[in-house]
């Protein structure tokens, strides 16, 4: 197949184009805005034409949550319109979208891991503009598969666990919230899912997908530091109130996987497990 990946250059895109060497049966085509301004329809479309594109896989986003909250626009043509442009340019070949989207369309006030058929009701203008955005793509290309996830971090870009790792190192004592409570996803694992999913043929739906078990912001940072062998940083607990943001975050954001595991038959790592691959990876 020629699949395009866009957002080549984020997290998730980077992860896939690690993985991409192991699948040379397929051509990849990875953009970022400098290749292929996705906010552009026609753009798109002659793109997808011209590479004859049997499937597109979506990261790219506006992924920045308090910003967000004052760049609705922007985050609209990003979140929303991007991802019905590539489902429509898509489906006029017949081919398929896997849009990435957030453990955000939730408000947080549940207290067993969301399900796909649970109501939707985001609390932020990243959440709404994602949900948007899932909607769009769904209506626009018939073979969508939607992926929810949460707390992304890798090797690449910015993201909390690096940041955890260099504050540790910098200052005495942190202030983490503890009362907010999902799972991390290294992107590494959720990019080898959606190679699978390609490879065994794309199921239309939503799905959710992060690493295994549950915890706070403020254990994961105790574990980040504890892992990357950092001694000399006190990490205290904080109540949400005391650290406030533009953008309100889900208090509890637990995603259930069974869809996704037994649709692709897939085993999802602990996320203790690939924390510690990550931050080796760093180290090295």
């Amino acid at each position: 197949m020629n699949i395009l990946v866009t957002g080549c250059n984020g997290q998730l895109g980077n992860e896939m184009q690690l993985l991409e060497k192991e699948h040379t049966n397929h051509t990849w085509f990875n953009t970022d805005v400098k290749e292929l301004d996705i906010t552009d329809s026609d753009a798109i479309n002659g793109f997808v034409e011209k590479n004859k594109i049997d499937g597109i896989v979506n990261c790219a986003a506006y992924t920045a949550v308090d910003k967000a909250e004052d760049n609705v626009e922007l985050a609209t043509k990003l979140n929303s319109d991007a991802p019905e442009y590539l489902a429509a340019a898509v489906e006029k070949r017949g081919g398929w979208l896997i849009q990435i989207s957030t453990d955000y369309v939730f408000d947080g006030t549940k207290h067993t891991p969301y399900v796909e058929t649970d109501d939707t009701c985001p609390d932020s203008v990243y959440g709404t503009t994602k949900l948007a955005g899932e909607k769009a793509a769904q209506k626009a290309c018939r073979n969508t598969m939607i992926i929810r996830t949460a707390w992304l971090y890798s090797t690449f870009g910015n993201n909390f666990v690096k940041t955890m790792i260099r504050l540790g190192k910098e200052k005495p004592q942190l202030g983490v919230i503890f009362d907010q409570i999902g799972t991390p996803t290294y992107a590494h694992d959720l990019a080898a899912i959606i190679m699978t999913a390609i490879e065994k043929g794309i199921v239309p739906g939503i799905y959710h997908f992060s690493n295994e078990g549950v915890i706070s912001w403020y254990d994961f940072t105790k574990a980040i530091h504890r892992i990357a062998g950092i001694t000399d940083c006190k990490v205290k607990p904080l109540h949400t109130e005391e650290y406030p943001t533009p953008a309100n975050r889900p208090h509890y954001s637990v995603l259930d996987k069974t869809k996704i595991k037994n649709t692709y038959n897939a085993e999802i790592p602990y996320w203790e497990e690939s924390l510690a691959k990550c931050i080796k990876q760093l180290e090295a």
